[in-house]
């Protein structure tokens, strides 16, 4: 599936949070935009540094009204570990077959590591800002401040 680009609809989409609850994406937007994160792996070094800055700037993305939601292919027990090892105050939703990565086509870096792509939907439901890059970690949290203003 091709990625979204801003001006279209983001897919919708239905997961479980570290918490077990079932998120869905119409949801979360009717109390304001979604960031969403898509990342590698928890608890390796580039994602733990991704999301331990958009958890440092969470007061910022307060501010704007957006939600933060990070997704990997982890399940819901690991990302419960890591929100807890680092204090993270937002959802993280557990991907385990890839199925809305795929949706979203943030798919395989190299074909092999999963990709890093960060999304801004405003609460309209459509795209707002897109950044992919799978090296500049903490600019995901920089590009999705951005896409909010």
């Amino acid at each position: 599936m091709s990625m979204p680009k801003a001006g279209e609809r983001a897919p919708d989409f239905e997961l479980r949070d570290q918490q077990g609850r079932t998120a869905r994406l119409t949801e979360l937007l009717k109390s304001g935009p979604v960031v969403i994160f898509f990342y590698p792996k928890d608890d390796t070094s580039g994602c733990t540094k991704e999301a331990c800055r958009f958890r440092d700037d969470y007061a910022r993305f307060r501010d704007t009204g957006a939600q933060i939601v990070g997704i990997s292919s982890d399940s819901e027990e690991s990302h419960q570990r890591f929100a807890a090892k680092y204090a993270l105050p937002y959802t993280l939703l557990s991907d385990p077959g890839g199925q809305v990565r795929k949706l979203y086509g943030a798919s395989a870096f190299f074909g092999l590591i999963p990709g890093r792509t960060t999304f801004v939907i405003g609460r309209d439901g459509f795209v707002r800002h897109v950044f992919s890059s799978q090296g500049k970690f903490e600019e995901h949290v920089d590009e999705a401040l951005r896409g909010l203003t």
